[in-house]
């Protein structure tokens, strides 16, 4: 139903566990949460279609969508761990143990003519990954960074190993399907997770395994919409999720309440909610 659904290649994951083609996969009749999300599931100017179901990982987005008196919310958890029961060894290795840190840099977004650049000290944050990082660090840019030889060239002049998973795409081209695909390969061969701002990444991250960190300057976002309450109602609201040496057992205690965990249905569920199944 909106182009938004196929970020990531969400949409396709979920119509492959629901054992439907996933080339062009079927629509889905509502909006799909595509990131973790500190308020209703979506950015505070979103628009919605009347009477669209909205369809969030957890059950806090849904509390809080229901505060603001928004209705027709369905806890699905996130695709992220549908992939994962999909693929129970993509990226295992015969090394018992992970190496390294997989470091997210905070980033922008782009959609035709609203992009949003970030901007910090760079320079700082590398000093203080090498400051704490014991292991070789990796860095992963997202594509709009990647794309800015300003950003990219002083994490490669650094030392650091500089990837890009793909892109999101927007209304139905340029997605990579094999985005998470590709992050759940990474992720399963790290020791860390780690970056500058607590986000979808370092959720996806624990959930796969990964000691995770967040530390550094936070950065700031072009126009950013302060609604939300911004990093002082993040460390407000999770304060555990913050350091550079975190406790993993509390880390996923919360990454499987974020990610809707005990929300993950069979695909004979997820056909029927979608309205998925075929008819004769």
């Amino acid at each position: 139903m909106h182009h938004h659904n196929w970020y990531y290649g969400q949409q396709h994951i979920l119509a492959r566990y629901c054992g439907l083609p996933d080339d062009f996969p079927p629509p889905i009749p509502g909006y799909l949460q595509h990131g973790w999300n500190v308020g209703c599931g979506w950015n505070p100017a979103h628009e919605f279609f009347d009477g669209a179901w909205r369809y969030v990982w957890s059950d806090a987005p849904r509390r809080r969508g229901h505060s603001l008196g928004r209705r027709n919310y369905s806890v699905v958890g996130a695709p992220m761990l549908y992939l994962m029961d999909l693929e129970p060894e993509l990226g295992l290795t015969p090394e018992p143990e992970r190496k390294g840190t997989l470091w997210f840099l905070f980033h922008g977004w782009d959609a035709p003519g609203i992009g949003a650049n970030i901007h910090g000290d760079h320079q700082r944050l590398i000093d203080e990954i090498n400051e704490t990082e014991t292991e070789p660090v990796t860095i992963s840019l997202y594509y709009t960074e990647y794309k800015r030889p300003e950003v990219r060239k002083v994490y490669e002049d650094a030392g650091f190993d500089v990837i890009c998973f793909g892109e999101r795409g927007w209304n139905y081209e340029g997605t990579d399907r094999q985005f998470l695909y590709k992050q759940l390969k990474a992720f399963r061969r790290f020791k860390r997770v780690a970056s500058n701002r607590l986000a979808t990444a370092i959720f996806y991250g624990v959930a796969a395994g990964c000691q995770p960190a967040v530390y550094g300057d936070a950065m700031e976002l072009e126009g950013d919409n302060p609604l939300f309450g911004g990093q002082t109602r993040i460390a407000r609201l999770w304060p555990d999720m913050l350091g550079k040496d975190i406790d993993m057992a509390t880390a996923r205690a919360i990454t499987d309440d974020e990610l809707g965990q005990k929300y993950i249905m069979p695909p004979a569920e997820m056909r029927m909610l979608f309205d998925w199944n075929q008819r004769d």
